[in-house]
């Protein structure tokens, strides 16, 4: 087989999926190593036996509902490879937003204490990819980039699931920070079980989905763990059932988690959001903001811990 003939075959198996073409160049893109104009202008090259059997295999994956990123492995996110399983959601563009606002709100944070280091807390981890970006980020911008560097930031990823904070440690290497391990830790916990703080930057990326969608969801076979995605997964019978369960858990504890002056930002879905705004005032928390994300819809939430009470 061909790269020509494994294109339309491929396209062939998939065509109920809405994206085909797409799906069949990206198992060959991984598969290959290359890219889309080596697929587009090498036609003749042959597969290797144990080539074709394995896309022929993936394709098989594909065509039963499990997303691209599961197959290969890896999903790109804010210009970064990640490293992902069915353990952790696959991260998604609209996420990239936290990550922005997330360096905004450090530079916030930095111009009133220049000279302070930075702590920072992603709650609900996954595969690390909201935190880790962040923190690559700021690194990058460091003159030098030592490792010994005052100006680091120190960094936490925390999460309930075992599996997910696993893939999250493979992401600190897989991303090169392994001689900044001193500065990242990883904690297991139920939100801030065991995270007591004080942080002065908390992100986080909750499970946001009303219960019944997020099954119906997964009916289409995307593999995502329902842990991540159900936001009243911890309260079943919950006569609201609206998404917002962990929520209303996870904004008052992470006032109690800031330091004064300390920033909480949250991603959560456009019908909720207004909703999550409601919880961050009752908590206490002020100049609250929704922001917008790429197809203007409302997606995150931010607000400050009063430095004075």
């Amino acid at each position: 087989m061909n790269l020509s003939q494994a294109r339309k075959f491929g396209r062939q198996l998939l065509e109920k999926s809405p994206t085909p073409d797409l799906d069949t160049d990206c198992l060959l893109e991984d598969l290959l190593k290359c890219d889309r104009t080596f697929l587009l202008f090498h036609g003749e090259f042959k597969l290797t036996a144990v080539q074709e059997e394995d896309f022929i295999k993936k394709i098989g994956m594909r065509k039963t509902g499990l997303p691209i990123a599961y197959i290969t492995g890896h999903k790109e996110f804010f210009g970064l490879d990640f490293l992902v399983t069915p353990s952790v959601l696959i991260p998604k563009p609209d996420t990239e937003l936290l990550v922005e606002n997330a360096i905004l709100a450090v530079k916030k944070i930095r111009g009133k204490n220049p000279d302070g280091k930075i702590t920072i807390c992603d709650l609900c981890t996954g595969s690390g990819c909201v935190g880790l970006s962040i923190f690559k980020t700021l690194i990058e911008n460091l003159p030098g980039k030592k490792s010994d560097d005052p100006a680091i930031p120190s960094l936490t990823l925390s999460d309930i699931s075992q599996d997910a904070l696993e893939i999250a440690e493979k992401n600190i290497s897989h991303l090169g920070l392994d001689s900044y391990r001193e500065h990242i830790k990883t904690t297991l916990g139920n939100l801030f079980e065991n995270t007591p703080g004080p942080y002065d930057l908390i992100v986080s990326n909750p499970p946001y989905i009303p219960a019944k969608e997020a099954r119906e969801l997964l009916t289409d076979g995307r593999s995502e763990p329902i842990l991540a995605l159900d936001g009243d997964t911890m309260e079943e019978g919950n006569p609201q059932s609206d998404g917002l369960s962990i929520m209303r858990k996870l904004v008052p504890q992470a006032y109690g988690r800031l330091s004064p002056g300390g920033i909480l930002i949250v991603e959560s879905g456009e019908y909720n959001a207004e909703k999550t705004r409601d919880i961050f005032t009752a908590s206490g928390f002020h100049d609250v903001k929704l922001t917008r994300d790429l197809s203007g819809q409302l997606r995150n939430t931010s607000g400050t811990r009063p430095e004075k009470m």
